[in-house]
């Protein structure tokens, strides 16, 4: 038999977590002196407590190497557990080669512009939603309000409600600037069912990963703000893949200070096959 200190060296665990075993029940010492309450461990111990480490260091928890033993003899059984845990890590090495990129595309963008990093740009995926959607083509960018104004008043006797996080945004459908014929389409998330009207339609719009960056303050910033979305969807392995729109967090219809406006510019992408 083996004191708890000659079955650490031998294990080359640590007599602290050796008790954490036993408390658990995954690794009870053979015997414990009633008197003392010195613990005892057998040789033939050595080789599971070996499995926990090597298990240990493939990722598991404590509570799943539990799980495992219970069925380890099981070639079967334990190849499952293997095979989600190897799943999980593939995803981690994805998640973390997806953020070694950004990394890699900020440092860059710094050494060739310190103001590069005004702008922060997040992917992220705007879920399944309905939407009160108006699109006309219209003579100039300032006419937006317009739409809006059909939004709400041809709306005004169905009573609809607006979706709990509800998104106002405007897609511009061309693809490049306009001077004049301008297909604009806005959007404002609702819940319910209601009719469609002269200039309002009601549909569900499906998911869409985008590429964004928030900003605060007037308009005039949007250009700069577009460079930096375009520079990160180019430096990260992505394509555009859609439509630009701004989401308006904080609108002209909420402040009249240009300074006090937040907007979202978000551009859909999808990673280069």
């Amino acid at each position: 038999m083996l004191k708890i200190g000659d079955f650490s060296k031998l294990s080359r665990i640590s007599i602290r977590m050796l008790r954490h075993y036993d408390e658990i029940g995954l690794l009870e010492p053979r015997s414990t002196d009633r008197m003392t309450g010195y613990r005892y461990y057998s040789e033939d111990q050595l080789p599971m407590a070996c499995r926990i480490t090597s298990l240990k260091e493939m990722g598991f928890g404590l509570a799943v190497i539990g799980e495992i033993f219970k069925k380890y003899d099981d070639p079967g059984e334990l190849a499952k557990f293997l095979e989600i845990k190897q799943s999980e890590v593939l995803a981690e090495m994805k998640e973390t080669s997806r953020r070694m990129r950004l990394l890699e595309s900020a440092i860059e963008r710094l050494r060739k512009d310190e103001t590069s990093m005004n702008y922060n740009v997040i992917l992220k995926t705007i879920p399944e939603r309905t939407v009160a959607s108006v699109r006309m083509v219209l003579s100039a960018y300032n006419q937006e309000g317009m739409l809006w104004n059909y939004l709400m008043t041809e709306t005004a006797d169905q009573n609809f409600q607006f979706a709990e996080n509800c998104l106002s945004l405007a897609i511009f459908h061309d693809e490049g600037f306009q001077d004049s014929e301008i297909d604009v389409e806005i959007q404002a998330s609702v819940k319910g069912t209601y009719k469609d009207t002269e200039h309002v339609k009601f549909k569900t719009v499906p998911p869409v990963e985008i590429a964004s960056s928030i900003y605060k303050g007037s308009y005039d910033q949007i250009t700069e703000v577009n460079h930096a979305v375009a520079n990160w969807v180019n430096d990260n392995g992505y394509e555009f893949n859609g439509a630009m729109f701004c989401i308006y967090h904080v609108s002209p219809a909420q402040t009249q200070n240009p300074e006090e406006l937040v907007t979202e510019v978000c551009y859909p992408v999808k990673l280069k096959s």
